[in-house]
């Protein structure tokens, strides 16, 4: 591929949101302006490992030259168009390794790493752009380490990438949970029940802390604290006596567990970055409230809607920050690639963008305080001491 300053390469990997397209525009219009070329990888990961180093292949299924208006169109739409996955080339299953490698990766797991390496430089990428949660960034963690030029965007509608106080994705994911809350609530109050809505969030709570702190929901519960059921019931009893049309709301985050239980799955198949997928803990939920209520109710059941907001959230167009934020995140990418510096994670603290060295993605955890911001007794946000903090409230250093 013929290159004037050099070729960029970008990929997504991981769950879609909406903010990909417009941060894949802004990498791509300021590097085409700038005298660069600039390369989608398709798939993610998935794409870089399939490509097949012969000229005479056909790999438009795996990458493709960017242009101004490919990306321009694109960037009206949510999601990602050049596509995703979950694929962990350094931990490759045998029934996974593309048909043209079989016969040199034979293992039950194989790390195909070095074929990673030697793709990125047969198809000409000089630096690499990766946007993606912890475990897409977690490999271009690793890719750096080997060498690679690579920065990084942070993505993820849970917004628990360490290091940045926000994450593409979050704010159209609060902004959906907020209104399709506010047009449930509706069926909840006509048939003066409980309302049980699940969404998002393995390890951190932020999307069922923010809309609930916003004042859609009564309650919630998240991953950073189990919670007792028979306490959750009482306190949504409560709320519902109080509510002049007979009803109360919770959030309940997918990763939520009860006291003395573990996290609920759908299925026991795991991803390639080890996770099983959630889901059923809203329904366990319901059920359980629906089953204690009398307790707290003069001995009168109350009925449950429940909802898994899930993909909902995540699909269609962007709102205002998801469409402003991946814009100023793409720019930064690519301004580190013009000033020379790689092996950093373009990030938002304290409301200034800035970025970090990329290695914090794998060096810590970024989940809710609790002690700071959730009152455990209550099962509901802390309202107090927002001074100096960022706007969703509930920063990195949390």
């Amino acid at each position: 591929m013929s290159k004037t300053k050099g070729v960029i390469g970008i990929l997504t990997g991981g769950g879609d949101v909406p903010g990909l397209n417009p941060a894949i525009r802004a990498v791509t219009v300021r590097a085409i302006r700038e005298g660069y070329t600039v390369v989608g990888l398709r798939r993610g990961w998935g794409g870089i490992i399939d490509v097949v180093r012969d000229k005479g292949h056909d790999n438009s299924a795996n990458y493709s030259q960017l242009t101004k208006n490919i990306v321009d169109r694109a960037a009206r739409t949510g999601g990602t168009f050049l596509h995703t996955s979950r694929t962990r080339p350094s931990h490759v299953v045998k029934d996974r390794v593309p048909e043209h490698l079989r016969d040199v990766y034979t293992e039950d797991e194989n790390d195909l790493t070095p074929e990673v390496i030697k793709n990125l430089e047969w198809i000409g990428i000089d630096y690499l752009i990766a946007i993606g949660g912890d475990d897409t960034l977690s490999y271009a963690v690793h890719l750096y380490k080997q060498g690679v030029n690579v920065n990084a965007i942070p993505k993820t509608m849970d917004n628990d990438v360490p290091g940045t106080d926000y994450c593409i994705g979050f704010s159209t994911c609060v902004t959906r949970t907020i209104s399709l809350t506010n047009n449930l609530r509706t069926s909840a109050g006509s048939h003066e029940r409980f309302m049980v809505l699940e969404v998002f969030g393995r390890y951190a709570g932020y999307t069922a802390m923010l809309p609930t702190m916003a004042g859609a929901a009564h309650r919630c519960v998240i991953p950073e604290h189990p919670f007792d059921v028979d306490h959750l019931t009482e306190l949504l009893v409560e709320d519902r006596l109080e509510n002049p049309s007979n009803y109360s709301i919770v959030l309940v985050s997918e990763g939520a567990t009860f006291q003395g239980g573990d996290m609920m799955f759908e299925d026991a198949e795991k991803d390639a970055y080890g996770h099983a997928k959630l889901g059923g803990i809203g329904d366990m939920v319901a059920a359980k409230l629906k089953e204690l209520s009398p307790k707290y109710n003069r001995g009168q059941r109350i009925n449950c809607i429940t909802q898994k907001l899930g993909y909902l959230v995540r699909c269609g167009d962007p709102d205002a920050i998801d469409s402003i934020v991946p814009m100023a995140y793409g720019t930064m990418a690519l301004d580190l690639i013009l000033k020379g510096i790689h092996g950093r994670l373009v990030v938002l603290q304290n409301g200034r963008y800035d970025h970090v060295p990329i290695e914090v993605v794998t060096s810590t955890k970024k989940l809710v305080n609790v002690d700071k911001h959730y009152d455990t007794d209550k099962y509901h946000p802390i309202y107090r001491d927002f001074e100096m903090l960022p706007l969703f409230i509930m920063a990195s250093e949390s």
